[in-house]
């Protein structure tokens, strides 16, 4: 059977070669009505994975994981991404949210940032404070301080799924973590809740979680984007249209390079392509969760959770994609790793790439007496 390295790496690599095949076919229509080169947005994805690459190969040889599970280290990264997610509510509104820093050659959403560094804060707490987590409320109640910060800065952006994808992963760490199981009933009824009035209070919301039941009871206006996916699935059906063939990215699925790229791939390339895609991001996960169990084999349990907890974040958002294109669920901003066109989620992603290479590299060497410390 092929390493977790072996498997990663090439997942990961086929990932990126069929996300810039895909977006240079979704994104040609768009660039030419735009009055911009055809291959913009196929030059500018192959930028954000060039950025990604180098920034993930200096997290890979320069920084220390036990540096990285320092206490100080832990709340210079919180800090740095409460200040930029504040930064961003100042920004210029894109689409009716201020989730992005214009930095120049990219609009950096921060809320990216945060899901890695909340992993990394979390995956450090429960192994620091495992006696409170797992006895008592204690736990759960100092790092709902951190996570209801984090909470209003996102919803003041506003930027809803990533918020529940950063809830949910913390969620799935404290489980594994051995906290109790009456602490997550009670917790998700009141999560639940708040979700609920999250939704019924805000009009948009409301409108998305209603136009989902019934994708074409209004398709030329609140149902525009979901009922032009599922067209684009049935297009493709088994083999698809072929290559470069799609009708529905004619101005018809609007910005299709971005979150419905999968719809996309669905009519050009047909139920083949989509469970290529789905595969492949099958095996990154899979890789993710044998990096983890191993470094939980040698009680690495920072390490663990860690990699436990970059699985989650690529099982969450890969998950919640695409059920949005196929209509299982309402639609959401969320990417689909290393494949939708978006340099934030590109960077990000491979920086944890990096950091799961590290784990899978560096666990077999640490002595045991030095494990505690990872």
């Amino acid at each position: 059977m092929p390493s977790a390295r072996t498997t990663l790496l090439s997942s990961v690599g086929c990932m990126l070669v069929l996300s810039l095949l895909m977006v240079a076919s979704a994104s040609i229509p768009f660039s030419l009505s735009r009055g911009m080169t055809e291959l913009h947005f196929f030059n500018r994805q192959l930028l954000y994975m060039a950025i990604g690459l180098v920034v993930a190969g200096i997290s890979y040889f320069l920084v220390p994981l036990r540096m990285l599970y320092q206490t100080t280290t832990q709340f210079v990264l919180l800090g740095i991404t409460g200040l930029l997610l504040v930064a961003a509510l100042f920004g210029t509104p894109v689409n009716g949210s201020k989730r992005w820093l214009d930095l120049g050659f990219i609009n950096f959403q921060v809320a990216e940032l945060a899901k890695l560094v909340i992993i990394v804060f979390v995956a450090d707490f429960v192994v620091r404070r495992s006696f409170e987590v797992r006895n008592g409320w204690d736990g759960f109640l100092r790092i709902s301080l951190v996570i209801g910060l984090l909470t209003v800065l996102l919803l003041l952006q506003p930027d809803f799924g990533s918020l529940v994808v950063i809830v949910g992963t913390v969620f799935a760490i404290f489980y594994i973590a051995g906290a109790p199981y009456k602490q997550f009933i009670a917790l998700g009824a009141v999560v639940g809740a708040l979700a609920v009035m999250a939704v019924a209070f805000v009009q948009y919301r409301l409108t998305r979680a209603l136009s989902f039941l019934d994708p074409f009871d209004d398709i030329q206006d609140t149902d525009y984007q979901l009922a032009r996916s599922l067209i684009a699935f049935g297009r493709g059906q088994f083999t698809g249209v072929g290559y470069g063939e799609s009708v529905q990215k004619l101005s018809h699925l609007p910005e299709a390079h971005t979150d419905f790229l999968l719809a996309i791939t669905g009519e050009e390339l047909g139920f083949v392509g989509v469970a290529m895609i789905l595969l492949l991001e099958t095996l990154i996960i899979g890789s993710a969760m044998r990096i983890s169990y191993n470094a939980l084999k040698r009680r690495q349990m920072r390490m663990s959770y860690t990699a436990f907890g970059i699985g989650i974040i690529f099982i969450a958002q890969t998950v919640i994609n695409a059920a949005m294109n196929m209509g299982a669920m309402p639609t959401k901003g969320l990417t689909m790793p290393f494949f939708s066109y978006g340099g934030s989620s590109m960077l990000i992603s491979l920086i944890m790439v990096a950091i799961l290479l590290k784990i899978y590299k560096e666990s077999p060497e640490i002595e045991k007496s030095q494990c505690r410390y990872y």
